[in-house]
């Protein structure tokens, strides 16, 4: 598998909008950082988005993105979500809806904020088309087939919202996350790539980890590697290259990773879509 961090910035973005900050000004590219999303692909060309961020057409298009088999929404928060239209490519070019995951409460959400898309007595004008989206819902700890993997939901919480992280052979995904609870760090035991949210270094947020806190849960987890998202303007690249811990690195806009395939881990076994 590999995975590309399309987008690896807080709702805000990186540069903010009216800041001159060193991180906004930078002229360091890996400082440019778009809202949250990534690319799962298969070794069978099948890709799994992970959110549907605002600036995902753009995002798509600098990965160069041509299909789109399945989405998991982590999510509803606008920064994570607000992109959804751009799928309408995918299910116009394949003829055919695209299966997306959430928990019960984005479902809700997700039904109620895009009626458009998710009514099926709403018909597009002549003319025009919407995307063709149909809503699998999960639960945590209880595996998923997607895109012929077995994925694990793994719920973290995030104010009053649940986010749906997940596992998927020897990678682990968690984003917008302040604490791993129990349950969680058991469905991540034995990953080799770690992905966690990190906002800034200092100043505790009540509903994200900070730098010190995600490097602390990545201690926790034991992966070999562990890759930092969701970073605000206060942090810079480069800085953060300098002071993290060795097998802790913050992701990029772009950055793609392979993830090694484990044939011996439970985990790791293929099933049907």
């Amino acid at each position: 598998m590999k995975l590309t961090f399309l987008g690896t910035g807080t709702s805000f973005g990186v540069p903010v909008i009216g800041c001159d900050c060193g991180v906004c000004t930078s002229p360091d590219p890996r400082d440019r950082r778009t809202r949250h999303g990534s690319l799962l692909s298969m070794d069978d060309g099948r890709n799994v988005l992970i959110d549907t961020p605002p600036e995902l057409r753009l995002q798509l298009l600098r990965a160069r993105v041509e299909r789109v088999d399945a989405v998991w929404f982590t999510h509803v928060h606008a920064d994570h979500l607000h992109g959804i239209d751009d799928l309408r490519i995918f299910s116009l070019r394949s003829r055919r809806s695209m299966p997306a995951y959430c928990s019960d409460a984005s479902r809700t959400v997700l039904e109620r904020r895009f009626d458009y898309v998710f009514n099926p007595t709403t018909e597009p004008e002549a003319g025009t088309c919407r995307p063709e989206v149909r809503l699998r819902t999960l639960r945590p700890g209880h595996p998923e087939a997607v895109a012929g993997r077995r994925f694990l939901p793994l719920a973290v919480p995030h104010g009053r919202q649940q986010v749906f992280g997940f596992r998927v052979g020897r990678l682990g995904y968690i984003t917008d996350a302040k604490i791993l609870p129990p349950e969680t760090l058991v469905g991540l035991r034995g990953v080799q790539t770690l992905v966690l949210n990190a906002l800034w270094w200092g100043n505790p947020h009540p509903n994200h980890f900070n730098v010190e806190e995600a490097v602390a849960a990545a201690e926790t987890v034991g992966a070999e590697r562990t890759f930092l998202v969701h970073l605000s303007h206060r942090v810079g690249h480069e800085d953060l290259v300098r002071r993290l811990p060795v097998g802790v690195a913050p992701a990029y806009d772009g950055l793609t990773i392979e993830i090694p395939a484990d044939r011996g881990d439970p985990q790791a076994q293929e099933v049907s879509a």
